[in-house]
């Protein structure tokens, strides 16, 4: 009974964990008449401007340039019949944002402009300050445009699990205790000083040990979640886990 109770649980989370995706806020933008549809088009701005922008910045178009087409191709999310013909399973989430963000500067260049200089609505203020930074400190003068964007994509869902885990210790109280433990999240296995961490944290070596095998292994769980929110199925799922992490493990590849 108790593996019949277990298998059940992991069928729930299994079909659970694609339910609330980010193609659900990318249909909410595109309904028009949804009365969170502006809400929906700033999360995804203000999620993931920043590939964009980076990508739009290694094709070659200055920091303004650059801005005017993030913020125009955000803009035009709400635009009737511009994703009407989306559907969740034509891929990847990375992929078709990349996809519509290269038809967008390539059809409507002009046209955002124009929007911008007659005073349209953006969907919310882009730090290019950050984005000039991360643009000169992230991207490899050796990479591509793509390859540029899935590196700042992969960097970005791991910014999101970081915030998410470090809400997590803020909202039980252990500030200080997410502090200490977060440089263990990149540390070399087996060069842990867990007397030093006990000092720290004001607990044994033992507990040290054990709160930085759950500290990793709740990142791994959040970053799995993240990636989830972005694929459409279980497939896709490990195939992007794979490509995310050898994106970060190399600095850039070519997307699959």
């Amino acid at each position: 009974m108790a593996s019949d109770h277990d298998a059940a649980q992991k069928s729930f989370r299994h079909e659970t964990l694609f339910l609330t995706t980010r193609w659900s806020v990318v249909l909410a933008a595109r309904d028009v008449g949804n009365d969170h549809a502006q809400q929906a088009m700033e999360f995804l701005c203000r999620t993931y401007w920043q590939p964009l922008y980076i990508y739009a910045r290694r094709r070659g178009h200055s920091p303004q340039d650059a801005e005017d087409g993030t913020q125009g191709f955000f803009a035009r999310l709400l635009e009737k019949g511009f994703l009407q013909a989306v559907q969740q399973e034509r891929g990847r989430f990375r992929q078709f944002m990349l996809m519509a963000f290269q038809r967008h500067l390539a059809n409507e260049w002009d046209r955002s402009r124009r929007l911008k200089r007659g005073g349209g609505q953006h969907a919310v203020p882009l730090d290019t300050v950050l984005g000039e930074k991360l643009y000169r400190e992230e991207t490899s003068p050796q990479a591509s445009a793509d390859e540029a964007y899935d590196r700042r994509w992969a960097l970005t869902l791991l910014e999101q699990t970081l915030g998410r885990l470090r809400a997590e210790f803020e909202r039980s109280g252990r500030e200080h205790d997410f502090t200490v433990l977060k440089p263990q999240l990149v540390a070399p296995r087996g060069e842990n000083s867990y007397a030093d961490l006990a000092a720290q944290l004001g607990s044994t070596e033992g507990a040290a040990r054990v709160a930085v095998h759950r500290l990793r292994k709740r990142f791994r769980e959040i970053f799995r979640e993240e990636i989830a929110q972005t694929v459409a199925n279980e497939e896709d799922l490990e195939d992007e886990i794979r490509h995310l992490i050898t994106v970060l493990a190399h600095g850039s590849v070519t997307s699959p």
